[in-house]
């Protein structure tokens, strides 16, 4: 859910000019994203948004750059479009992908900077991830689950 939200917060910014964090939580609300303030606050954090001078003579959010924004959105893509399922026992998980894709996808999980990653390890299309404990491990799992559809 967490990469769906980042893709909408950069979709969102490119498209409006978005001068509060309470601007952006209205307009993720408004696309279905249940979110609280604070997930927000650290959403902004992540992406590194910056504030700019815009067009209206008004500050609003923006990317550090066009292309990192870009080059995020084609990250999740090539992860949603490697990953064919998950699943995990206790606190490790196995991302199968399509053969030949695990590098990529494991170097988009890594990306992530998840703080329960341990560590990863990718094959030709196999990911095995070591998860702090298998609580982590659980909501980790929903979370690719829902980017992999």
């Amino acid at each position: 859910m967490k990469t769906k939200r980042h893709t909408k917060i950069l979709e969102l910014i490119s498209e409006k000019d978005i001068t509060t964090q309470e601007e952006l939580l209205q307009w993720l609300r408004k696309s279905g994203f249940n979110v609280t303030q604070a997930t927000v606050s650290r959403d902004i954090k992540e992406l590194r948004l910056v504030k700019t001078l815009g067009s209206t003579g008004r500050y609003r959010y923006s990317s550090a750059s066009g292309e990192e924004q870009s080059d995020v959105s084609t990250k999740y893509a090539v992860f949603a479009q490697s990953a064919k399922s998950v699943d995990y026992s206790g606190n490790i998980i196995v991302i199968k992908c399509y053969t030949g894709m695990a590098n990529a996808a494991c170097a988009v999980l890594d990306a992530m900077h998840h703080g329960g990653v341990v560590g990863t390890l990718a094959g030709d299309d196999t990911i095995f991830i070591l998860m702090r404990d298998e609580r982590l491990s659980v909501g980790f799992v929903e979370e690719i689950k829902k980017l992999i559809g």
